[in-house]
């Protein structure tokens, strides 16, 4: 049973919005489900860090669910800025059940424990240059929902694993509201995504204050879901 990390898989396959028009897109479907099918058995578990698909409501976001429920393990999705079809939790919950859609789960204000070794925690985040009123209360909510999926994470007894949509870091930039969360709680290992194309050389990896960050974006991963391992 492995743990694997993944976002923006964009997938619009009952809606027009192609992803080929950027540039090393091409195929990113049947590149992303070969990649997914030679790593991923029905045992572990995948997670998807927002931008999940493209449709504007559940519905029109159908065929992109059945075909992640499609492919092995479970997956737990985060919500991304891209993700308008995201509702409420109990209307994403019972779409999901009355559509057989059964290994697919929402993390949102909670936790999921994953081969009793991973807490899996987080939120979508928001931009770390947030100026105007409305963003900074956002931003702020964002950094509540972060601290409390950690600390129901941390009532596991297991180590907490943060998932963020947003970087909490970028290139020389900071969200320090994110930020001050994640050093208040201890956090060690942060996974985000949303960051594309030539922005991917600016992406911050690796360790900073104690705390390692990898960038998980699909095109940054070459559509293939990586591994998470603590231990390295």
């Amino acid at each position: 049973m492995a743990l694997f990390a993944i976002a923006d898989t964009h997938l619009s396959l009952s809606t027009n919005k192609p992803m080929n028009i950027f540039s090393g897109w091409d195929d990113y479907v049947e590149r992303l489900e070969r990649h997914w099918r030679e790593l991923v058995t029905d045992d572990d578990t995948v997670v998807i860090a927002g931008d999940v698909s493209w449709g504007m409501n559940l519905k029109q976001a159908y065929a992109d669910f059945a075909f992640l429920n499609g492919l092995p393990g479970k997956k737990l999705i985060l919500k991304g800025n891209h993700d308008y079809w995201w509702t409420t939790r109990r209307q994403m919950d019972l779409f999901f059940e009355q559509n057989g859609f059964d290994t697919l789960r929402i993390v949102h204000n909670d936790a999921v424990v994953v081969d009793d070794k991973y807490a899996v925690c987080g939120t979508r985040g928001w931009f770390f240059d947030a100026e105007e009123d409305a963003d900074k209360l956002v931003l702020l909510r964002e950094a509540g929902r972060l601290r409390t999926s950690i600390k129901a994470a941390k009532e596991t007894g297991l180590k907490p694993v943060v998932f963020l949509h947003y970087p909490p870091r970028y290139a020389d930039q900071t969200c320090d509201e994110i930020l001050n969360v994640l050093q208040e709680e201890e956090i060690t290992d942060c996974y985000y995504g949303h960051v594309h194309g030539n922005g991917i050389r600016l992406a911050v990896q690796g360790e900073i204050d104690g705390i390692r960050y990898r960038l998980i974006s699909a095109d940054g991963l070459r559509f293939c879901p990586i591994l998470v391992n603590l231990d390295v």
